[in-house]
């Protein structure tokens, strides 16, 4: 009956839900209030949360039961335990194959795969529609970036703890993203959690070079939790950074991790790029990254509560926010510099109408542009724009 109890306290948990916070946080305070939920109880409970909201906006017909259990069956490889809530008919049909799975619950319940995500007429180009669509119904994995000189030190502490993991390249792993890794690597200093579509804008940075033996440049101007920061900081090796963003709480946050990572020479700041473009007094640089406030839509199989939650008339939203922030931080490029645009949006109006607006309003020329999509390697679709002034 434990199982039947999950799943009960799952359907309570979802119809008190309204998405105001991140589903993580939701229920992260309702295991604080209820300490009769050991860890056992908690992740599976989480579990079923997750799965419900992985469903997007397909069967929002059905009661919160009968929703909960598709989206169960649909996203679960090994029914196991789980098998309590479902009758002979759907565990025999009952697969590791999720078209499979799908299949058979779209005789019960008739629906589309384009129903998960139904905005596909406004995806950017190259993007397989059905293949993103059904990606939500799995976990992205974790994947770490290895510090230069690392790798061996964080391979022999994954192996010796017997954790699971793959080796992509060199530098690049990847794991269950239920990995427990916080107590086994030193995370910042040897390796850095990012995804794996997050590390290729590396392959942008390859045009900027410094002037003679001078430092490159770079200001990372919406640093969020600086990830791409330490990233250039790794690719350029001699640099000469500034982070800012807009909020106070997250330069704070900056400041341990890069404390952790060695990065000890930067400047920071808090500002609004949105409002405030003529009270900036800056240097010029060589690069910018902007890596833009947006819908975060490529992410959203990591979090599918945004994914459930998401209304079209958002997209113009971020669109015309991203607009602001590009005006304000373009006058800050050096001649010969580069401004690197960067969402994690899977949306037209977000990226190639973004260098279209880019290109028309500004004297800069476009280097190079490419849609990072990460759903065939359970990972995120990152988009990403490279101009020289």
């Amino acid at each position: 009956m434990r199982f039947q109890s999950y799943f009960n306290t799952a359907v309570q948990l979802i119809l008190a839900y309204d998405g105001a916070v991140p589903l993580a946080g939701y229920l992260k305070q309702y295991f604080a209030q209820h300490k009769k939920h050991g860890s056992k109880d908690r992740k599976y409970i989480s579990h079923l949360c997750y799965c419900y909201y992985r469903l997007g906006h397909a069967l929002k017909q059905l009661t919160a039961e009968e929703r909960l259990k598709a989206a169960l069956y649909l996203c679960t490889d090994d029914i196991g335990e789980w098998n309590i809530l479902f009758d002979e008919a759907w565990m025999k049909n009952h697969t590791s194959l999720t078209r499979k799975r799908l299949a058979f619950v779209q005789t019960v319940y008739p629906f589309s795969i384009t129903d998960i995500f139904q905005w596909g007429h406004a995806l950017s180009d190259g993007i397989d529609v059905e293949a993103f669509a059904l990606s939500h119904l799995v976990q992205p994995d974790l994947f770490l970036r290895i510090r230069p000189g690392k790798n061996n030190i964080v391979i022999n502490k994954l192996q010796q703890q017997n954790i699971s993991f793959k080796q992509l390249a060199e530098n690049v792993i990847s794991l269950p993203n239920s990995s427990k890794i916080d107590s086994v690597i030193a995370l910042n200093k040897e390796a850095v959690v990012q995804d794996l579509s997050s590390q290729q804008i590396a392959q942008f940075f390859s045009p900027v070079q410094p002037g003679s033996k001078q430092p490159v440049t770079v200001w990372d101007c919406c640093a969020a939790s600086g990830g791409k920061s330490i990233l250039a900081y790794d690719s350029f090796k001699n640099i000469d950074l500034t982070v800012s963003d807009i909020r106070a709480s997250i330069i704070h946050n900056l400041q341990q991790r890069f404390n952790d990572a060695g990065i000890n020479h930067y400047k920071s700041f808090v500002t609004d790029l949105s409002l405030t473009p003529s009270a900036l007094h800056l240097q010029p640089f060589d690069l910018i990254l902007c890596d833009a406030p947006c819908s975060g839509s490529g992410t959203w199989g990591r979090t599918p509560e945004q994914l459930y939650f998401f209304t079209e008339d958002k997209i113009s939203h971020y669109s015309a926010l991203q607009q602001k922030i590009v005006h304000t931080v373009i006058p800050h490029i050096k001649k010969g510099g580069y401004l690197l645009y960067i969402t994690c949006s899977v949306f037209r109006q977000e990226n190639e109408m973004m260098v279209n607006v880019i290109q028309q309003q500004y004297d800069l020329q476009l280097v190079d542009t490419k849609l990072i999509t990460g759903y065939f390697a359970k990972a995120d679709t990152m988009f990403g724009a490279l101009f020289k002034a």
